[in-house]
């Protein structure tokens, strides 16, 4: 008689919660009985003894599979090692971990046993770790970026505060403070007390070269008509109020210098990836980069279907008795989501009255959702689903975006 052996037997599964300093493992069999755990130093020189440790927790006629929460910071170098040598690694990103802590108290041997959990749990769902350097570079680069951008609107939001207290209508003057006129105009003019005995001529011609030609006579006009009517009096260390509005515009036009080479570092190492995400519209450079970085390299994935869950874009059915309800799946990778969300929300919506959107196949498909019954957010969701199934397919064949011919005329949802 044979033996037929269930595949979750096939390994012993080891979750790691890593940290900058220390890396803790729990090994559990496919019971999720403990087997035992072991904590080492962060350095690659501990890696190769972690091994010799590890083996003896192996059970006979078993592998292991490693269970990471953490695959492109702290972890990384581990998982990298650990993939050289053959061994079968996969990502429990931090949202299922969480999930299957569900409140109890956070510990890293706790957070270890709960990755290799979720590794045993949803095993076949669950993407291979896969740390080739340029998806880290990337990585690093968006993530960069999206720090300096964050850092940028807490500055741009104290320079608000404080003109509107200096200049109360200084949005006549310029829609954006970014601008490089406007951010010429208030390191020279921080307060209005600057402006007095000004003549037009020498403003027009500040601005006339500080926005390389665009402004000139009618803005200057405009600038010492609106100070004159608000009469804003120079205030009690007003000099030291001058010092915060020009070391708040020069952080903003440092922010905006480093985010333009980020950019261009970005265009660089996009040529080494074949993945023509860009011909899709509402897919630019940007957005490319952070798909990149989120998702890996595509083979991680063995299907759509796959990353769809990975992305918390696939429902759920909630059943109960009679009654059963697809519900969104909060889980999955958050970051992913919301770039998919954005992308989908470019596409269905129309930019203007008689303008067509950007998808018009998604737009009706959009639509039809919405015509069968469902609200706004889960026909947008329906969208995202979809997207999914597309950008797998352009990441996984390298095929540019072709859009399809719509089957009928657009039409409006009642």
């Amino acid at each position: 008689m044979m033996n037929h052996m269930h595949p979750r037997m096939a390994h012993t599964y080891a979750g790691v919660d890593s940290h900058k300093d220390t890396h803790t493992i729990v090994f559990i069999n496919c019971f999720q009985e403990k087997l035992g755990e072991i904590t080492i130093g962060s350095a690659p020189s501990e890696f190769s003894t972690f091994i010799k440790r590890a083996k003896k927790f192996l059970q006979p006629n078993t592998t292991f599979a490693f269970g990471f929460e953490d695959v492109s910071a702290y972890g990384r170098a581990f998982v990298k090692y650990l993939v050289e040598k053959g061994y079968l690694v996969k990502h429990t990103n931090a949202s299922k971990v969480a999930g299957e802590r569900a409140g109890f108290n956070k510990t890293d041997s706790y957070d270890a046993e709960c990755a290799a959990r979720v590794l045993i749990n949803q095993f076949d769902q669950l993407p291979d770790a896969n740390p080739q350097d340029k998806y880290w570079v990337l990585s690093n680069l968006v993530t960069h970026r999206d720090s300096i951008t964050k850092i940028n609107i807490m500055v741009k939001n104290s320079l608000h505060a404080i003109l509107a207290e200096n200049y109360p209508h200084y949005k006549k003057f310029f829609c954006l403070i970014t601008t490089d006129s406007a951010l010429a105009f208030y390191e020279t003019y921080p307060s209005p007390y600057l402006l007095e005995n000004t003549p037009l001529e020498e403003l027009a011609l500040f601005l006339y070269q500080a926005s390389k030609g665009r402004l000139s006579y009618p803005k200057a006009e405009l600038i010492l008509n609106t100070v004159k009517r608000d009469d804003v009096q120079k205030s009690k260390y007003q000099e030291t109020r001058d010092f915060k509005v020009r070391l708040l515009v020069s952080q903003v036009r440092n922010n905006l210098n480093l985010l333009k080479a980020i950019d261009d570092e970005i265009e660089k190492i996009l040529e080494h990836f074949e993945y023509p995400l860009t011909t899709m519209p509402a897919i630019n450079s940007l957005t490319c980069a952070k798909l990149i970085s989120e998702i890996g390299d595509i083979n991680r994935f063995k299907n759509a279907a796959a990353l769809a869950k990975y992305a918390g874009v696939a429902p759920f059915t909630y059943s109960s008795g009679m009654t059963a309800v697809q519900m969104a799946n909060e889980r999955g990778n958050r970051k992913l989501n919301q770039i998919l969300y954005r992308i989908a929300l470019s596409l269905v919506m129309k930019r203007g009255y008689d303008s067509p959107p950007l998808s018009p196949i998604l737009y009706e498909y959009f639509q039809k959702k919405i015509s069968e019954g469902k609200l706004r957010n889960q026909a947008l969701k329906c969208v995202q689903r979809r997207l999914v199934n597309i950008i797998y397919g352009m990441m996984k064949y390298k095929r540019p975006y072709t859009e399809p011919e719509a089957k009928q005329p657009l039409k409006e949802s009642a």
